[in-house]
């Protein structure tokens, strides 16, 4: 019942996804916290003007952070509606995204890798519509512009830059070398003009040194999590359950959906990769991860024919996200 009230197309429906919100969040609200970050964690270019601004008001951090993570989710509908990525006409993918990161208790302040997951989703939408596009050349170069500002806020995102060079490879018919020099190009310029601020202010060494902290600081909040764990095993087994799925719907897809379904899954895996080769990795890469996640797990809970286990399932992971937050305060 409550998964058929989400898969409505009403407009009245992010009434809801906004109550989804609050509700996931309403232990942070009551009980605002600031996240625990490493030495030059919250001091990326573009967003330590913002954490200076923010800090000490651990509550504002807090509804920021529902804010940005409602704006990503609707960031995924709108990519969703445009390329039709989801067979049915749905919103689901709003209340799923929010719910998955609902479950990430320690996520629910902010961080400079919702910025980053801002202009991924940008850069995906600029990749995107480069299918058949008999120019695509500034959608390219908008796909490089977009990774390169998201890296800005959260450096680590650069390591979906390969995947992005790859997508060029899969959505273009013809591929071009110039199309992959375009990308690298929009990816380059920012950094140019950011580089050239910091020497011209005498602050390229401190650059230098908060993204290679941004890089080899060791982090692992996810050892002996083992609450967070079992809830990633559950976001695993749904993955797996949904790839099950697309892989039967394969052959009866549009070609254009088909490669968008494979650039989503080239995001993940790099994002997957980072975890185990850049040490500075830990919780925050999740909320990257999660969202070409959200399209799969998504089309599966419109797609189970069984209204049994489509329930189940989605009841499944809603109390599970329920429970973190039960457990974030039991087990500090």
């Amino acid at each position: 019942m409550i998964l058929r009230l989400l898969k409505s197309s009403s407009p009245f429906i992010y009434i809801l996804f906004l109550l989804i919100g609050i509700l996931f969040w309403a232990v942070s609200l009551i009980n605002p916290l600031p996240y625990s970050f490493f030495d030059s964690e919250n001091a990326n270019v573009f967003y330590y003007p913002i954490f200076k601004i923010t800090d000490n008001l651990t509550l504002l951090q807090v509804v920021l952070s529902i804010i940005i993570v409602l704006f990503l989710a609707f960031l995924v509908q709108q990519i969703n509606s445009r390329y039709a990525i989801i067979r049915a006409r749905t919103k689901l993918s709003v209340a799923v995204y929010i719910i998955f990161i609902g479950g990430f208790t320690t996520m629910h302040t902010l961080h400079p890798v919702y910025f980053g997951a801002i202009f991924l989703l940008f850069g995906i939408n600029s990749l995107f519509s480069i299918f058949n596009n008999p120019k695509p050349q500034t959608d390219i170069f908008n796909a490089g512009l977009f990774i390169s500002i998201g890296t800005f806020f959260y450096f680590n995102l650069i390591v979906i830059l390969p995947a992005f060079l790859i997508a060029i490879s899969i959505l273009r018919r013809e591929r071009k070398w110039r199309e992959f020099l375009i990308l690298m190009i929009g990816f380059v310029i920012p950094s140019l003009f950011a580089l050239s601020y910091a020497f011209v202010t005498d602050q390229l060494n401190d650059v230098f040194i908060t993204f290679q902290k941004n890089i080899i600081t060791p982090v692992n909040y996810l050892k002996n999590n083992f609450p967070l764990l079992g809830y990633l095993i559950l976001l695993v087994l749904l993955t797996l359950i949904g790839s099950v799925k697309i892989m039967q719907q394969y052959n009866s897809m549009k070609v254009s959906t088909r490669k968008y379904y494979l650039v989503l899954f080239i995001i993940f895996v790099f994002s997957m990769v980072s975890f185990v080769f850049v040490p500075a990795v830990s919780l925050e890469m999740l909320v990257i991860s999660v969202l070409p996640v959200t399209f799969l797990v998504s089309n599966l809970f419109t797609s189970i024919e069984s209204g049994f286990w489509r329930e189940l399932l989605f009841t499944l992971l809603v109390v599970s996200s329920i429970f973190m937050q039960i457990a974030d305060r039991i087990f500090g």
